[in-house]
């Protein structure tokens, strides 16, 4: 199957291997035309990734995740307020009435299966604003919570903000399935994580030739605690860089991960798979 022209091209296919195909950890198919969603999941079908989670992180996206998940079978969602949005909501004070909407979609079919992306974000948020600190950390312990009343994986938003992350979760008591989205952390954080028991999603990043400090994290924890993802239409892998990112690419990440473990490639698919299916249960 050929993506939409602004895509890069499929990659030679994963081996279907044990499970039925990698899944694609984290992906946003929301504001897409129908049309282009379906053209971007039979693509990724034919690249060997015939399964996704579709995340859903403000109001809007989270509505659209909630229909797209019952009406493409090769979608399980996740719903959330991300941590850039919740200090604006807080300040309008319209954040209470969102996490309620939250919850109400997170509990409205079985196919969310993710409370997420929700966490803490340095990076597009001023932190030193003791009200924007205040109103991302309570949303995020909210969403910790959610997620393990309605018994959902939980999956975290951490970007230049690890050690509140993790205060947040010793604090709280993280859910049994926690996954890291987008891993940026160093080999000390993927211990950490590891000890805990959370898992670890690497994105394309992982292929970015600076990217040292990201393939040491790889090799610091088992690659049974491990997921990929695409997190498109961002983080393109190479050698597509700075062109949109969609699930037909993952090959390439999935290829970055074996090859810094030493790992065969189909192997590494296998595993990737029947982890997949521990966080978030049979499509």
């Amino acid at each position: 199957m050929t993506p939409p022209e602004r895509y890069p091209p499929v990659p030679e296919p994963l081996e279907p291997g044990e499970g039925g195909g990698v899944v694609d950890d984290h992906t946003h198919l929301d504001g897409l035309p129908d049309h282009e969603v379906e053209a971007l999941l039979a693509a990724a079908a034919a690249a060997g990734v015939p399964r996704a989670v579709q995340i859903g992180c403000d109001l809007p996206a989270a509505r659209w995740t909630a229909a797209a998940v019952d009406r493409w079978p090769q979608l399980l969602g996740g719903v959330a307020i991300h941590p850039n949005e919740a200090p604006l909501l807080a300040a309008r004070g319209e954040l209470d009435a969102a996490l309620a909407e939250v919850e109400a979609l997170a509990a409205s079919t079985e196919r969310i299966r993710v409370v997420g992306e929700t966490g803490m974000d340095a990076f597009r948020t001023d932190l030193a604003d003791p009200a924007d600190l205040k109103a991302q950390r309570e949303a995020f312990a909210w969403h910790v919570d959610l997620a393990k009343r309605l018994g959902k994986t939980l999956q975290i938003h951490d970007r230049d903000a690890h050690d509140l992350v993790l205060d947040v979760l010793e604090a709280e008591g993280a859910p049994e399935r926690t996954v890291f989205h987008c891993f940026s952390g160093d080999a000390d954080l993927a211990r950490r994580c590891a000890a805990h028991g959370w898992y670890l999603s690497f994105a394309g990043t992982i292929t970015f030739k600076n990217a040292h400090g990201l393939r040491e994290a790889l090799r610091a924890v088992p690659l049974e605690l491990v997921q990929v993802e695409t997190d498109a239409p961002y983080l393109t892998p190479v050698p597509h860089r700075g062109r949109p990112n969609a699930s037909h690419l993952l090959p390439h990440t999935v290829r970055a991960v074996a090859q810094v473990l030493g790992r065969d490639t189909r192997q590494t698919s296998d595993v990737l798979t029947q982890t997949a299916r521990h966080l978030y249960g049979a499509w």
